[in-house]
């Protein structure tokens, strides 16, 4: 393809022999000696780039640059001058130019600009293609030799970078990317089939899970007198922390971890375990009335603030704390309204519920799944709410508040497309990605099944429940009307289950940089 350039210079007789190394590269230079006459082949003709020099008898070049955009608004321009003055510069980029050039330009400058503002995406493109090929194999060999949690970490860091890079790229290597993710998956599943019982059953060494959060993150901010803020984004993967990542990385410095999500990977078991600090068994025995059964009509996460305290009773702390559960903008602009009240408070504890609230929007709306058709497209409906939420506006005041932000999740989501057979009586729990009950028949081999819940830290409804979690992409349907049920559920967003994306999830310390 050749691309087509419009250079205006009122000394374009000077330039001749940029002009023609520029032709010798391949590209097509028309050039023109005022702006006027540069007005009149914007409207005749498109150009992938326009050299503008900004000191020109008649119009300026800063005058030509508003009309140009008039006509030809998404063609960069290139500011070419002899002026350093700062004035013109910030008059140059507030117009929205593609790049600032002082003469006497040269081939390799001139060259440089071209590469970023016409060839930037194909050599991006070019550069994540040959970069995953390069770690196609190492990573391979990653996922064999993944043996520890550190381990597991690190590959899904790894995937989840190249994830990023190639949706960005728009590179043709995605389909081997999403191969190499669900060969991960499986593999993960193995790992913690092997050793899930045993981290807890045991007291020994075992990964940081969900009872840990506020042991390990909250109480040590506590105890250094900082005043904390906890933020659980309900549902929140760590590609979506990515994703937000860049939009407050001015403001704070991050310490980023991963922790592993207790099974089942739902609400009602990972974030009570969170803010009790135990597992669910332990809050049924201990706090009959605060655990809610998985067949009650009863929301399920009721009872976090009362669940919170129960720790901080048990620890026998005496810090003070508020907690809030955000639904909607006008709770988040509510909440960033009370701030200044609520800084007499240790510990302030907020539950955004978005990121779920899209999830589950996007299995029951035809027009949500459209919207977030694929990862890459549910990454960039988070990132929109994010800008345009009054969320963003909490962690601008948290960082000029100097608080320590603890930013977690209780789980997070995988997109499922592989559908497995389990049958269940009417008492059956309706979750995709994990069910419990006393008469589940299932294909043993496509699951990891804990017979005896309790060994599990598990609630046995019954001396004869047991529970069933569904592994990589895989999500639960019944026989009877099997093919609409595998239709309407496939490639929807469910949690509850293992993989890497429900159980590995994000466990990040901000602190204001102005410190």
């Amino acid at each position: 393809m050749n691309y087509r350039l419009l250079w205006v210079d009122d000394e374009i007789e000077l330039l001749k022999a940029h002009v023609l190394f520029l032709e010798k590269k391949g590209y097509e230079v028309d050039s023109v000696t005022n702006g006027f006459d540069a007005l009149e082949r914007c409207a005749e003709q498109a150009y992938d780039l326009i050299l503008l020099d900004e000191n020109m008898p008649g119009i300026s070049g800063l005058e030509t640059l508003a009309r140009i955009k008039e006509i030809l608004p998404t063609t960069p321009v290139v500011m070419v001058t002899k002026s350093e003055e700062e004035n013109i510069m910030d008059q140059a980029i507030g117009s929205k130019i593609a790049d600032y050039l002082i003469k006497p330009v040269n081939p390799t400058q001139i060259l440089l600009t071209l590469k970023k503002n016409i060839h930037q995406k194909e050599i991006v493109s070019e550069v994540s293609q040959s970069g995953y090929q390069q770690d196609f194999g190492k990573i391979g060999m990653q996922i064999d030799d993944a043996r520890t949690f550190d381990d597991w970490k690190e590959v899904y860091r790894r995937l989840t970078y190249w994830e990023q890079e190639l949706s960005a790229a728009d590179s043709q290597m995605m389909e081997m990317l999403a191969m190499q993710k669900s060969e991960a998956n499986l593999a993960f599943g193995k790992f913690i089939r092997k050793n899930y019982m045993n981290w807890i059953e045991s007291d020994g060494e075992r990964p940081l899970m969900s009872p840990d959060i506020f042991k390990s993150q909250v109480f040590p901010a506590l105890n250094r007198g900082e005043k904390v803020f906890l933020l659980v984004i309900d549902n929140f993967r760590f590609d979506q922390w990515r994703t937000l990542q860049t939009e407050i990385a001015d403001s704070f410095s991050i310490e980023e971890n991963l922790y592993l999500s207790i099974l089942p990977t739902a609400t009602q078991y990972a974030r009570n375990a969170i803010f009790s600090g135990l597992m669910p068994n332990i809050i049924a025995q201990m706090f009959p009335d605060l655990w809610v059964d998985e067949d009650s009509e009863e929301g399920k996460n009721l009872n976090e603030a009362p669940l919170i305290k129960t720790q901080f009773d048990r620890y026998r702390r005496r810090n003070t704390f508020t907690y809030h559960k955000i639904n909607d903008s006008q709770a988040a602009e509510k909440l960033v309204q009370q701030l200044p009240s609520l800084s007499s408070y240790d510990l302030n504890v907020v539950v955004l519920n978005f990121i779920d609230m899209l999830s589950h929007a996007r299995t029951e709306s035809r027009m949500v799944r459209e919207l977030a058709n694929n990862e890459a497209a549910y990454r960039s409906i988070t990132l929109s709410w994010f800008r345009h939420s009054a969320v963003k506006d909490l962690f601008r005041a948290l960082a000029a508040l100097d608080y320590t932000v603890v930013l977690t999740t209780d789980h997070g989501s995988i997109r499922c497309n592989t559908p497995v057979k389990v049958v269940g009586d009417k008492n059956t729990n309706t979750n995709l990605r994990y069910k419990l009950g006393k008469n589940l028949s299932y294909n043993p081999k496509e699951v990891f099944e804990i017979r005896d819940p309790l060994k599990a830290k598990l609630p046995a409804p019954n001396l004869s429940t047991s529970y069933i979690f569904a592994l990589g992409d895989s999500f639960f349907a019944y026989p009877n009307n099997y093919n609409y049920y595998v239709s309407y559920y496939k490639n929807t967003f469910q949690h509850g289950g293992i993989s890497m994306e429900e159980m590995l999830v994000p466990l990040i310390t901000l602190r204001p940089k102005k410190r």
